[in-house]
């Protein structure tokens, strides 16, 4: 049996829908659409008055396991992310062991096909236990099936090993994913350097700790014609340097978070460790650099960077907190609530940058879009439907988020991996 949605309205990249289609899942994938297919015996859900976007991609997840269990593991990340409307997420290696070899791959592959509810892709560590002394197998790692390379949660300091780990990356045909920040320079900074962490006493954490790593980074893709991708770029000089080396012809990517483009620095004024993220919550200039960015496409995709922590890790004081917030379950609704409702991004674009780029970006065919033979995968919401983020609410074993408290617009209603309803509200 298969599944069948009535009254779709499709929204892709490309274009949205301008008339109801009925689009049929069958064996994994989307067998046909079309207007006014029989229902035959199978299961139905009516979309009438909603959206129906390819499933969401989170190319920058923490899912803690192996390690971490207490703040996270493959099974609850899993079930945050098709609450969240994620069909595909890829995991960073900052684990315990670090996922810097086969067997830790193959691990997260097999429990996250135990679990069956979206699909997990591993990224493999660019240097052997995130040391920056030495590059890991990548082709071993890749044939086991990482997707893509990163040390996130640090950056490769080591130039010399950041270019060659570019060469690897060329020959096989995977993309890095680079942290941007000088740890030397932001020198045990808490949150952003300026007026408001003078004003309340905690250590600032310098802008030019990513901008200098960002320059670098894409210095390096320009002297080898390699490509390169930035996570949770956060500051408008960040952009300006990536918008003028799009200009260049480098091949340089980054990506967003809901918080760096929702939340400012003054957020910080609270002390409330769930604003401790990295890097920091930026100002006012920041986060409006931020959305103009993701509007004219210098940032390719929004991503969660999902960091879960526990309660008791989160309430040792600010200044001994860890870095990290939880973004699964509400990515898209900030998205919708910051971006498409006050008109800075539309519906398409939101899929572009939540579903086809990072597809793109990381060679998952198939996906990031609704198309006759791509992968049933997709996700299903009302997009004027208002609710109020609860601690109670999330389904994330942590619940370290910013956001309780606040009403948002968008509600993902249904989310459907591999032809399989995997999530209904």
């Amino acid at each position: 049996m298969g599944l069948l949605i009535k009254n779709a309205i499709i929204v892709n990249a490309d274009k949205t829908g301008q008339a109801p289609q009925d689009i049929l899942c069958d064996g994994g994938k989307i067998a046909r659409i079309a207007a006014g297919i029989a229902a035959g015996g199978h299961e139905t859900i009516d979309a009438a008055g909603k959206k129906v976007l390819p499933g969401l991609i989170d190319i920058h997840t923490h899912l803690r396991q192996p390690g971490r269990e207490d703040k996270e593991t493959i099974e609850t990340g899993s079930r945050a992310a098709v609450k969240g409307g994620f069909t595909s997420i890829m995991c960073m290696p900052n684990t315990n062991p670090v996922i810097d070899n086969a067997m830790v791959v193959e691990f997260i592959i097999r429990e996250a096909d135990r679990v069956g509810l979206c699909n997990v892709y591993p990224i493999g560590a660019v240097t052997k236990a995130q040391k920056d002394e030495e590059l890991t197998d990548m082709a071993e790692l890749k044939s086991a099936g990482c997707l893509a390379f990163s040390d996130d949660g640090k950056s490769v300091l080591n130039s010399r090993l950041f270019r060659l780990a570019m060469e690897y990356a060329m020959m096989l045909d995977v993309l890095i994913i680079e942290h941007c920040q000088d740890p030397l320079l932001t020198a045990g900074g808490v949150m952003n350097e300026g007026i408001v962490s003078t004003k309340i006493g905690l250590k600032g954490d310098p802008g030019i700790a990513e901008t200098v790593t960002v320059a670098r980074d894409i210095e390096i893709a320009r002297y080898l014609g390699a490509r390169v991708h930035l996570a949770h770029m956060s500051l408008k000089r960040s952009c300006e340097l990536i918008r003028f080396a799009k200009s260049q012809g480098i091949k340089v990517t980054a990506e967003a978070c809901p918080h760096h483009f929702t939340l400012t620095d003054e957020a910080c004024s609270g002390f409330d460790a769930s604003t401790k993220v990295n890097p920091p919550l930026r100002t006012q200039e920041d986060v409006d650099a931020i959305k103009e960015a993701i509007a004219d496409g210098t940032i390719d995709c929004i991503v969660t960077d999902h960091a879960p922590h526990t309660k008791e890790d989160k309430e040792v004081g600010f200044d001994g907190a860890p870095f990290g917030l939880i973004g699964l379950e509400t990515s898209l609704s900030l998205t919708m609530t910051e971006l498409v409702k006050p008109g800075i991004i539309s519906l398409n674009q939101m899929a572009d940058k939540m579903s086809a780029a990072p597809a793109r970006l990381v060679g998952l065919t198939g996906k990031g879009a609704v198309r006759q033979g791509y992968d049933a995968d997709l996700t299903i919401i009302d997009p004027d439907k208002e609710w109020t983020v609860t601690r109670e609410g999330f389904v994330s074993k942590s619940k370290n988020s910013p956001f309780i408290g606040r009403k948002l617009k968008g509600s993902v209603e249904y989310t459907i991996c591999g032809g399989r309803v995997v999530y209904k509200i």
